[in-house]
């Protein structure tokens, strides 16, 4: 399916009344389904589908590495699409010890979590990964928005994004939901195999917890988000090593946690 569609509307604008077509992102159930047990839907934008089913598998501690699944079908249905894993022998195991159902609108990525002791999962410690310059960090922020094809075209959708100190942007996916970018980033870098402490994550949202705690699955020593990030997000990103940068505009970014690794100035 499009990631977007046009839609007719009638517009008021200068004092005049248009009519027309806008084009709106797509937003349908998918449902996750492993070894024909059903497990989540979460409510998506439906492209990159087969990055988005490993991301989140892999973000979410399902998968430790994407060569785990043996088969990946992705099933469009009347009500939405399924993506139908079959895993190699032991990980079943593994998924029924955090068994979790839920309906996650765009706006939550942790609705529908059995206990409370979930929402604070324990996560792994970052490596020490890079160290960048502010330079270098205003270089990969200003290499968003031109990237951004279906949010230019809509106005309505996040981006998560990759940026490698010699290598600039080089992966970047969108969808109605922020964290659900995030996974399609994670199954995109797992798909090249590109190692996420290699550089820096960016999203267009604010820092929220689940974000934090996949940047953390992804191994990713840096997190940038354009708008602030939650108290939680940062004891979250403190404890697991990261370091998370908000407010990020295009007059400068504010460091919040482990402010080792920005540089004073750019290297040499």
């Amino acid at each position: 399916m499009p990631g977007s569609r046009q839609a007719p509307r009638r517009a008021w604008r200068g004092g005049n009344w248009q009519d027309g077509d806008r084009a709106l992102p797509e937003e349908v159930a998918v449902a996750f389904t492993y070894d024909g047990t059903a497990h989540a839907v979460m409510m998506a934008t439906p492209d990159d589908l087969r990055d988005f089913a490993i991301g989140f598998s892999l973000t979410e501690g399902i998968l430790t590495h994407a060569d785990e699944v043996e088969v990946l079908e992705i099933v469009p249905l009347p009500t939405g699409i399924d993506l139908r894993f079959w895993l190699q022998p032991g990980r079943g195991e593994a998924l029924a010890a955090r068994r979790r159902r839920m309906a996650g609108p765009v706006g939550c990525g942790m609705c529908g979590l059995e206990t409370l002791a979930q929402v604070q999962r324990a996560v792994p410690e970052v490596g020490p990964g890079v160290a960048l310059s502010p330079e270098e960090i205003e270089a990969a922020l200003a290499s968003l928005p031109p990237a951004q094809a279906l949010n230019t075209e809509t106005h309505a959708v996040h981006a998560a994004a990759f940026w490698h100190p010699r290598r600039g942007l080089v992966a970047l996916r969108e969808d109605v939901g922020r964290h659900n970018a995030l996974d399609k980033l994670a199954g995109a870098l797992a798909a090249r195999s590109l190692p996420a402490a290699e550089g820096l994550v960016m999203v267009t949202s604010r820092i929220s917890v689940e974000l934090v705690q996949k940047a953390a699955m992804l191994g990713a020593p840096m997190l940038a988000g354009i708008s602030a990030p939650t108290t939680l997000a940062l004891e979250v990103a403190e404890a697991a090593g990261i370091t998370v940068m908000g407010i990020c505009r295009r007059d400068g970014f504010e460091i919040f946690t482990r402010p080792h690794r920005v540089l004073e100035a750019a290297p040499a």
